[in-house]
């Protein structure tokens, strides 16, 4: 079950069934973005695809010689588009492939539009969705909620993305979902009942053991997300963001121009691939062996060019030492970029009290160590308030709950109004009311013995001390033991053994933290296959955008290999 692999088989395929000849690939705004994180524009033109263009884009000029490969979302707008592109074409032939499923009556429609009979193929080949890592996908949807429900928009994309990749990676599964959210069960409803109506798309070889789709909320968890994180590619999305593999640097100071964005792809960029997990300690000395490699590597500059044969090796190596020394400037321009972020906000203590606060329980020394960096000047204001946040999550109901008196500190520390209404927002999203689980709590014996345990040999990483809920949550999943009040499946039947491929989508958004957790399930658990979605993939700030979004905030003044159809179906 990788995701990576899934998308980027169908885009082979769709280059592949157009025959030799030169390309253009025609895409919307969404295609565009799924496109660009499973190949590199160069990769691309390899395969003759010399032209990219947007479906939208109106000064297109005619170009018969050319084939169009078009890759579109199967929306309204898209239709009417290519309806006038079929009227007027500008391409000799049209392979058109929609993301998704596409109705009957637009097939009509374009059909009826081909009156130069320049289509030679319509398919549904269902890339719709965003493949981040090859465990991790992502629909790029922020706010999908309003209040507690769904955004009847964002209910039609995520289903439409959801449905997609099952049948992206071939799975026709059980469903289980929260019972605590509605939201929850509302989507689960919502992909079964595409799956009994696209019954034969569905049809896939029966497996032993079917797979699980299990649908959770992010209001469950609402810790992980405003936690600091220090391994890399977390590291990078929480203080400079990832935006489609894309990392906008234009405001590190003194940056050259050609560093302004760079991209960071596991899939071309090996350093990367290597270190996405890695501690951002062991980063630094892996990115000081890199360097080491690369002056081992750098042509002398006294270098003699003497003979033939000394220019025709420079030529061949050239082009590796140039890719290489990309490689180099852009990490170690990250990594800096980091490391000045980490000291000038001081984030080593900011993120040892984040880490007190999500996994320990003494209240005294918690509100002690929140109310010092308060006082800290070089705690930023973003910084401060989600300590608040962290506290007032983990200290709702305690008896000795001190956060008017933190909230005062915010305020005479000159926090911005927003960020304090985000605390009491962020209690309406996911606190101890809406939380179908207990997140702070051990609830066994078991669970009680690990902690003591684990605080007895003490912490290798005093940092990353903290496992997302979703850790415990699958661990149960795979033994067989998540609850099924608290987690039922959709419709009678239920899973008698233990699953081994599992689909785990969180409404609300996914994060790196969780991301990494199932990498690491992946690696230590034969057997299973687990991937993670989510509607988007947040960092801190974009999961306060997404509690702002659902409108919560007003109310706390108050309180494998291709699947593919043919769309003309017989």
């Amino acid at each position: 079950m990788n995701v990576v692999f899934a998308v980027k088989q169908y885009i082979s395929k769709m280059i592949e069934d157009s025959g030799p000849g030169m390309k253009v690939l025609l895409m919307d705004k969404e295609t565009t973005g799924i496109v660009s994180m499973v190949y590199t524009q160069s990769e691309i033109l390899q395969k003759e695809v010399y032209l990219f263009e947007r479906i939208d884009s109106q000064n297109r000029e005619i170009m018969k010689h050319l084939k169009a490969i078009c890759f579109l979302r199967p929306t309204k707008e898209n239709v009417d588009y290519l309806i006038q592109e079929l009227r007027r074409p500008k391409y000799s032939i049209y392979f058109i492939y929609f993301s998704n499923v596409i109705s009957k009556s637009d097939v009509k429609s374009l059909a009826e539009a081909d009156e130069q009979e320049v289509v030679a193929e319509v398919q549904e080949f269902y890339g719709d969705y965003i493949a981040v890592n090859p465990h991790l996908f992502s629909l790029n949807i922020l706010g999908c909620c309003q209040g507690r429900n769904w955004d009847p928009v964002q209910l039609s994309r995520t289903t439409q993305g959801l449905t997609a990749l099952l049948l992206s990676l071939k799975k026709c599964p059980m469903i289980r979902y929260q019972l605590s959210s509605e939201a929850a069960k509302r989507l689960a409803e919502c992909v079964k009942q595409v799956i009994t109506k696209e019954y034969e798309l569905f049809e896939f070889r029966r497996t032993e053991v079917p797979p699980l789709l299990l649908i959770l909320d992010r209001c469950d968890d609402a810790i992980t997300p405003l936690l600091n994180q220090w391994t890399y590619q977390a590291m990078v999305h929480e203080l400079l963001g990832i935006n489609n593999n894309r990392i906008d640097l234009s405001r590190v100071p003194g940056i050259s121009k050609d560093l302004r964005e760079v991209v960071l792809s596991a899939e071309n960029d090996e350093f990367y691939a290597n270190n996405m997990h890695l501690n951002f300690a062991e980063i630094g000395s892996n990115i000081k062996n890199l360097m080491e490699d690369f002056q081992k590597k750098k042509p002398k500059e006294q270098q003699k060019l003497e003979s033939i044969a000394d220019m025709k090796a420079f030529v061949e190596n050239y082009p590796q030492f140039k890719k290489m020394s990309g490689t180099v400037s852009k990490h170690v321009t990250v990594v800096g970029e980091l490391s000045r972020l980490v000291s000038e906000r001081n984030l080593l203590e900011v993120s040892e009290v984040e880490q007190e606060l999500a996994c320990q329980n003494d209240h005294s020394s918690a509100l002690q160590n929140v109310k010092r960096l308060l006082q800290n000047p070089r705690v930023t204001e973003f910084d401060a308030a989600r300590l608040v946040m962290l506290y007032a999550l983990h200290y709702e109901r305690h008896s000795s709950n001190s956060l008017p008196g933190l909230m005062m500190d915010l305020r005479n520390k000159g926090v911005s109004e927003k960020y304090r209404k985000l605390v009491s927002a962020v209690i309406e999203y996911g606190g101890k009311r809406v939380r179908g689980s207990d997140l702070f709590s051990p609830k066994d014996a078991v669970a009680i013995t690990k902690q003591f345990l684990k605080g007895l040999k003490g912490v290798e990483n005093v940092y990353t001390q903290h496992q997302p809920f979703l850790h415990e949550t699958l661990d149960h999943l795979i033994k067989g033991k998540l609850k099924e009040n608290l987690y039922p499946y959709l419709g009678p039947s239920t899973l008698r053994d233990r699953p081994q491929d599992i689909i785990v989508f969180i409404i609300g958004g996914a994060t790196y933290e969780e991301a990494l957790a199932v990498y690491n399930l992946n690696r230590t658990t034969p057997g299973v296959r687990i991937v993670l979605g989510g509607t988007t993939v947040h960092n801190a700030k974009s999961f306060l955008d997404e509690v702002l979004a659902s409108g919560l905030h007003s109310r706390s003044k108050e309180t494998s290999q291709v699947t593919s159809r043919s769309a003309s179906r017989r």
